[in-house]
């Protein structure tokens, strides 16, 4: 299945080094529009005035671990929403136990992939995801 290359993501994690890494991969995999937040709390006020512009994001790749507010409060509240509760959300961890991945599916993730990771990875998980959606 091939995904548009203008897809709306939206990549959260609080180290610099990492979002330039998950968004080389995704520029990689042919997606163009890409757009960064540090944290939890920075994201989640972005994801809401893209809404209120009608130009929500399509998708969200985030890590867990961040300061201010965690990538499970970002997917609760994502969840929790009535517009976008549906938004695909890709969690990022280098937390591998059983007992996440468990909180993560809980509170609503579509999948999970563990630090590190390859493109190819990343893109198994991206096709997994909005192969479901359909």
């Amino acid at each position: 299945m091939e995904l548009k290359s203008d897809l709306k993501i939206l990549v959260v994690d609080d180290m610099g080094t990492m979002r330039k890494i998950i968004k080389k991969m995704l520029v990689q995999l042919g997606f163009n529009n890409i757009h960064e937040a540090q944290d939890g709390s920075e994201a989640w006020p972005m994801i809401q005035s893209h809404l209120e512009e009608g130009t929500p994001f399509e998708f969200v790749i985030s890590d867990w671990n961040m300061p201010g507010m965690t990538g499970i409060e970002l997917l609760k509240h994502v969840r929790s929403t009535d517009e976008i509760h549906g938004l695909p959300f890709l969690m990022v961890t280098a937390e591998a136990e059983q007992s996440n991945v468990v909180t993560a599916v809980q509170s609503g993730v579509n999948n999970y992939v563990v630090k590190p990771f390859s493109a190819q990875t990343l893109k198994e998980k991206i096709n997994t995801i909005f192969a479901s959606k359909k």
